[in-house]
């Protein structure tokens, strides 16, 4: 396969455009072409392999994404999705606002046929028991056939990308109980537990059991995604800075903690949110990726890494087959029915 090239929001992130180009260089040094999206006077000089294309305007802050996507078409995250829906890329990279991000990529590369509405699915680094979690942040309120297809569809991802045979999919709510949760929850329930072996639903799970490998995906809406995600980060945080608080007040603590250096670094090193990358857009046409907006270069690399593996190892295609295998695309309107609707 010739060489992989993501399209790259360099707007947005927290660090600034700078950092973006620096993980892109990274990128660039190990194969992949990157054509990166931001204000050329900020970026600065690239090395081989990094185009930029000058595109200072940055729509990362709008309070309506949608329509600043249609009221700024030369915004560096209307750019990028445009080059990756005109083939001149083959995956996008964003740093910058979510909403802005799924905008424009709804716009331009498109909704795959059969989806509802795209989802963010996010393989959760948790030691010994890594989980994907979708949706974490791209619709804030759904319906039961929303969170219905986002479980085929985690299911399907994780088959076909992640290696997991059969996986284990479960719904997020407020008790194991089936009749437990929000009433779309509820009728989520009883459509999935209705859908045989089609898929390996295993219930409900509630938010301390996420960690605890009971399901190899797990589905909610995206607030409620978007909110443990951030929980679950800013917990991991703080409990390693606790823990060399705490071993740095005595001289038994530094010793022990002298000890422990190597596996807590390994420890500190698989939780760290910018080893997963990102999160992938499903249900798009083409590969998207959405990174922290407070990644650094390694973060942002490592974005752009997932993002050409996702090409390479077709997940777009291969998800899709599996849902249409599994009949959960959503089906086009007969023409009865469509002829039905017209002539009311």
């Amino acid at each position: 396969m010739p060489p992989i090239t993501v399209a790259v929001d360099a707007n947005g992130a927290d660090l600034g455009p700078a950092e973006v180009a620096a993980g892109a260089a990274i990128a660039a040094e190990r194969g992949t072409r990157v054509l990166l999206f931001g204000p050329a006077e900020e970026i600065g000089p690239t090395p081989p392999g990094v185009e930029v294309v000058d595109a200072p305007r940055s729509i990362a802050k709008a309070p309506d994404p949608a329509l600043a996507v249609r009221s700024t078409p030369d915004a560096s995250i209307v750019l990028a999705t445009k080059a990756v829906a005109e083939g001149r890329a083959d995956a996008l990279v964003s740093g910058g606002s979510t909403g802005a991000a799924l905008a424009a990529g709804l716009f331009n590369i498109r909704r795959a046929k059969g989806i509802y509405r795209p989802a963010l699915a996010l393989p959760m680094p948790v030691p010994g028991a890594p989980v994907l979690l979708l949706d974490v942040g791209a619709s804030v309120e759904v319906r039961p056939e929303h969170l219905v297809q986002y479980a085929f569809m985690g299911a399907a991802f994780a088959q076909a990308v992640l290696g997991v045979p059969s996986p284990r999919v479960a719904l997020l709510s407020n008790g194991e109980e089936p009749g437990k949760g929000t009433p779309d929850v509820v009728a989520a329930h009883q459509r999935l537990a209705a859908a045989g072996d089609r898929i390996n639903f295993v219930g409900n799970v509630e938010g301390t059991q996420v960690t605890e490998g009971v399901a190899d995906v797990v589905v909610t809406d995206g607030f409620t995604g978007n909110v443990m995600l951030k929980l679950m980060e800013g917990v991991s945080s703080k409990l390693m800075r606790s823990i060399r608080d705490v071993a740095m007040q005595t001289r038994r603590g530094r010793l022990g903690g002298l000890l422990l250096r190597r596996p807590l670094r390994s420890l500190r090193e698989t939780i760290d949110p910018e080893l997963a990358g990102g999160a992938y857009m499903l249900g798009l046409r083409r590969t998207g990726v959405v990174a922290h907006g407070r990644f650094t270069r390694t973060g942002f690399a490592r974005a752009i890494e997932v993002a050409e593996r996702g090409v390479r190892e077709d997940v777009v295609g291969r998800t899709l087959a599996a849902l249409d295998a599994a009949g959960a695309l959503r089906q086009a309107p007969s023409s009865d029915a469509a002829a039905s609707v017209q002539g009311r």
